[in-house]
């Protein structure tokens, strides 16, 4: 039963954690709340899929060389730390009920600051040049929130970091990305060994999800080459509107409609990425 629907939701969330550099929990924890799944359950087993789809997408970028391994390590670092300080605070929050609210809240918060910043103007401009310095403390300060965020949400913190790479440190999407996939696996790693010592997670459905991401995320950082940098932030961004949009109807109580919604957009991002994939190969075959 789980085969049915499973497979292919971790393929298509892969592919756009692969193309987006966001580790897919973000938009795998809300799908699994409006499911049913407990915070703690959705936020386990997203932090496991994110760990896939992380090492997967990172490797298509490590070979085209877009991962900036210093801001990787500080980013990795703070961010691991921090995932100590949330995991006490989710179980607490699950122990009194109130993150069944709180959690989803937080979600609309951040996604509504992020969609935001990817649909300004300002997002557009200002990239620097990619062999200038980069602020250790402004990279530090975006991998504590990174990790913070990335244990609460039970999400790989690239749909956190990325934004902010690309607007507080003017770094360009695709290095962004790739130096996102590489952080993300360090980072949900050591989240989600912290919850599975506490949180019992249906194995079965899991690893299915999981099998899906490794398929979907190398075949969406693949596919990167073939937007400009301002599409893919375009992209990104009405992304974090739909996935919002949907949060917003489960805390409404109406989770089948945003179930609708974020599963509406994930087939239109599907179709847009395999016209692109098959434009790309006629190509290829036409230059032979």
């Amino acid at each position: 039963m789980f085969v049915l629907w499973a497979l292919p939701l971790g393929i298509a969330i892969g592919a756009i954690s692969g193309f987006f550099g966001v580790g897919g929990g973000f938009l795998l924890t809300p799908i699994l709340l409006l499911l049913g799944y407990s915070p703690a359950t959705a936020i386990t087993i997203s932090l496991l899929y994110s760990m896939s789809t992380s090492i997967s997408g990172a490797l298509t970028y490590i070979k085209k060389k877009r991962v900036l391994w210093t801001q990787t390590l500080i980013l990795s670092i703070s961010g691991m730390i921090s995932t100590q300080v949330a995991n006490p605070l989710v179980i607490a929050m699950e122990g009194t009920g109130i993150d069944t609210f709180i959690i989803p809240l937080l979600y609309v918060v951040l996604l509504s600051y992020f969609a935001l910043t990817m649909l300004s103007k300002e997002s557009s401009v200002g990239e620097r040049n990619t062999t200038s310095p980069y602020s250790p403390v402004l990279t530090i300060l975006i991998g504590l929130a990174g990790g913070f965020i990335s244990s609460i949400l039970g999400v790989g913190g690239g749909f956190v970091m990325v934004p902010l790479l690309i607007r507080v440190l003017h770094m360009p999407a695709r290095l962004a990305i790739g130096t996102s996939l590489a952080t993300i696996f360090l980072i949900v790693t050591t989240g989600f060994f912290t919850y599975i010592r506490t949180v019992e997670i249906p194995l079965f459905l899991a690893f299915t999800l999981v099998i899906g991401a490794v398929i979907g995320s190398r075949f969406g950082a693949s596919l990167t080459d073939s937007f400009s940098e301002s599409t893919i932030k375009k992209l990104l961004g009405t992304l974090y509107i739909f996935t919002l949009t949907s949060i917003v109807f489960k805390l409404l109580h109406q989770p089948l409609l945003g179930l609708f919604i974020v599963g509406a957009y994930v087939l239109a991002l599907m179709t847009l990425f395999t016209y692109q994939y098959r434009t790309k190969k006629k190509r290829l075959l036409q230059s032979e």
